[in-house]
């Protein structure tokens, strides 16, 4: 959110937690209550639900993306 969304650190923590709650190690069902990852969530959130189409250039995570946390 803060590369392709021009928003602050904590503007995209925020909206991160807002949108995509967070799962602590452990917890019951822990990625059951979402299918897509953060970065489908994040997308959304930017470029609005035809993203993929309309923005087809972060369709896809980078591949640093996967080294997060």
């Amino acid at each position: 959110m803060e590369r392709h969304g021009s928003s602050t650190p904590e503007e995209a923590r925020e909206a991160a937690l807002e949108h995509y709650p967070y799962e602590p190690d452990g917890a019951p069902y822990r990625g059951l209550v979402f299918h897509d990852e953060a970065w489908h969530w994040a997308m959304l959130a930017i470029h609005g639900d035809r993203y993929a189409v309309e923005h087809p250039g972060p369709a896809q995570p980078p591949p640093e993306y996967g080294d997060v946390g």
